[in-house]
């Protein structure tokens, strides 16, 4: 069971309002009750639950009626339980058809209820984690190495997950930002509760407030990423590229432990530990104007460096078995070993693109190898800077095949030319749009259509953390 899952009860019978509420209270649940439909519409406006038993037989507004109201105003809010006491068929397969996710009939069986309940919260709380607006391939989140700089930073995310403060990481593009955030969540009294990631960058900046905040239009009811992350952590990946009214509106939320969702006008509050992420020097943002200084100082309260994979280079040989056993298991990719050469040559690479280089380079060499160990003269040609083929000769690095009607070639170099770019900008999309002299609305949009994931390793980049 998730420890502290907020469950509504709605039943017009007082009895049967007060038993179950002792009932799931016992097993850590907290419980809102309403009495009514009405009373529940407040209810859920008030505070998300974690799942709802709805009774089908009120006086007000029935529970099927309830129920079609919720799934076709949004959708249903979590997973919804029927409770009858003389239900029948038809109204079984109605209920099925909207979307409720099981049924209890009175009089309750303890074991039932705790067992049903149960299982509708960690369904629940599966779905929420993966309402984040991120689409990608599932990327290797394994806090891996053995060196000083590792243990040092194990021994500061332990420190720090014992206090439920909010926490500003740092770190160049690729360093895997966001899988100390998770292994801080991990580490913490939040582990049950749900892992919730805003990328900044990829919200439309008109769609930024409802993304964000959530809103109430009508009937409508839609959880804002925010409010999904309550009960848990929210983190706030490259939290400077968010617009100067977002990061206002952000701070206030910050401070009064609240938000307002847009069209809303009773506040919600806000219970997750925020931790914030960015590549970027936010003190000279600040300065510039560009940052406000307010919200930089709240979510900096506790500030953690995550160091660059140049000043682990005894991690290195590490995280090549690490990688290449990940993408053997994931991609059913033969397992290939470095070489003993190779494995030195890659501790002294530079590695400009960090854990994101690391990743894409260890894809590539077990896409395009064999089953024999990757040589040194394979890691070589593989760290070679791709150039532009020339029109006069057609040579180069950059794959076209002049055989392909004109269309094709040209998403052939697009595909090339932005990867390229992608991995000079170090997975930024936003220094990428200016490489490009694109703009990123349209930038999104053509990574999309070429299947290029900026923040995925197919993009030549994994998570951009």
């Amino acid at each position: 069971m998730a420890a502290g899952a907020r469950i509504l009860v709605v039943d017009d019978e007082p009895d049967i309002r007060a038993t179950i509420k002792d009932i799931l209270e016992d097993e850590g649940y907290r419980v809102d009750l309403a009495e009514s439909a009405a009373a529940a519409r407040e209810a859920r406006r008030r505070q998300r639950p974690d799942a709802i038993l709805l009774d089908i037989w009120m006086p007000d507004l029935d529970g099927i009626s309830l129920l079609r109201e919720w799934s076709e105003c949004g959708g249903l809010p979590c997973p919804v339980i029927m409770i009858s006491g003389h239900g029948n068929i038809e109204t079984a397969v109605e209920a099925t058809r909207l979307g409720a996710w099981d049924f209890i009939e009175k009089p309750l069986s303890l074991a039932k209820l705790l067992l049903v309940v149960g299982h509708a919260v960690e369904a629940g709380q599966l779905r929420r984690e993966n309402e984040g607006l991120r689409l990608q391939l599932p990327a290797p989140a394994d806090l891996v190495g053995s060196g000083k700089a590792m243990q040092a930073l194990r021994a500061q995310l332990d420190k720090i997950a014992a206090h439920d403060t909010g926490v500003l990481v740092l770190g160049e593009a690729g360093t895997g930002k966001e899988t100390i955030a998770r292994a801080l969540h991990e580490r913490s009294a939040r582990r049950a509760g749900p892992f919730i990631t805003v990328a900044a960058g990829a919200i439309a900046q008109g769609g930024a407030a409802r993304a964000l905040f959530g809103s109430e239009e009508g009937g409508s009811l839609h959880h804002g990423l925010i409010e999904q992350a309550n009960g848990g952590t929210l983190f706030l990946d490259e939290v400077a590229d968010l617009d100067s009214d977002t990061q206002l509106r952000l701070s206030s939320v910050l401070e009064r432990r609240s938000l307002i969702r847009s069209g809303g006008h009773e506040p919600v509050p806000l219970d997750a530990r925020v931790i914030a992420a960015s590549a970027q020097d936010l003190q000279a943002q600040v300065a510039a104007g560009r940052f406000r200084e307010e919200l930089y100082y709240q979510l900096r309260i506790v500030p953690l460096s995550v160091p660059p994979l140049r000043e682990r280079a005894d991690d290195v040989p590490e995280l090549l078995r690490y990688h290449a056993d990940w993408f053997a298991n994931r991609d059913q990719l033969p397992y290939r070993k470095f070489a003993l050469a190779a494995q030195n040559r890659l501790r002294n690479h530079v590695w400009p693109g960090n854990l994101r280089e690391l990743r894409n380079l260890v894809q590539r060499l077990l896409v395009l190898g064999g089953s024999s160990d990757v040589s040194l003269e394979e890691v070589e040609a593989a760290l070679g800077s791709p150039s532009v083929a020339s029109p006069s000769d057609g040579a180069g690095a950059v794959p076209i095949d002049f055989a392909l009607p004109l269309r094709e070639a040209r998403e052939q170099f697009e595909r090339a030319y932005l990867l390229h770019q992608l991995a000079l900008a170090g997975g930024s999309v936003g220094k990428l749009a200016k490489a490009a002299g694109m703009e990123r609305t349209h930038l999104y949009r053509k990574l999309k259509d070429l299947d290029i994931d900026p923040r995925g390793p197919r993009a030549g980049a994994a998570e951009d953390a």
